[in-house]
């Protein structure tokens, strides 16, 4: 019997655990139908008549273009540069506006490329690992050895931490993405890899 109850319960924790991910997707589509699909049509047809299903989302996509294409441009960094120094002055807003800074600043890690490779590094005491990411080369011109500059990341918040600049010899390379490595430390190691191997030459 109690091997009954334990196979139940295992396998109903498991379908539990399987339906996570299915429960967040249908959530965040729900979200993106009732709070940006449904509230723009309810403009588009209240001032034009038209109403047509996905009309919203698709306005709403063509919206975070023009405002990516805004914002990569010198125009755009001066007024979001201007907007931070505005919000900068008014505490409640001010503390959301730097978390959603933040949090845009961790996203876009990856895509800004400023990270070479995930490594591993000794730290705190021997046998004790952290994640680092290499950020460049640098060379020792008494000794001619060539160093690695590393970033150490603060979790779960990557866009903080430590610099350090050791040999090579004392990383171990992981056949890690950059983006594999960013998701264990934002996750606190929820997410991440299952193995650490070195990378095929």
């Amino acid at each position: 019997m109690k091997h009954i109850y334990r196979h139940l319960q295992s396998y109903i924790f498991k379908g539990l655990l399987a339906l996570i991910p299915i429960a967040l997707a249908v959530f965040t589509v729900n979200i993106l139908y009732v709070f940006i699909d449904k509230q723009i049509m309810e403009l588009v047809d209240t001032y034009t008549g038209i109403h047509i299903p996905g009309l919203g989302l698709l306005i709403f996509i063509v919206l975070l273009y023009a405002t990516g294409v805004i914002a990569s441009n010198v125009a755009g960094r001066r007024l979001f540069s201007l907007l931070d120094a505005v919000t900068g002055r008014i505490p409640l807003i001010n503390t959301v506006w730097q978390v959603g800074k933040q949090l845009a600043g961790t996203l876009s890690l990856p895509e800004k490329n400023i990270f070479k490779k995930p490594v591993l590094i000794e730290y705190f005491k021997p046998g004790t690992w952290v994640i680092g990411f290499v950020t460049g080369e640098i060379l020792d011109s008494r000794t001619g050895k060539k160093l690695l500059k590393i970033f150490i990341p603060t979790v779960p918040n990557p866009t903080s931490g430590f610099l350090v600049i050791v040999g090579e010899e004392l990383v171990q390379e992981t056949s890690w993405s950059v983006e594999e490595a960013i998701k264990m430390v934002i996750s606190l190691g929820i997410i991440g890899p299952e193995s650490i191997k070195a990378p095929s030459a």
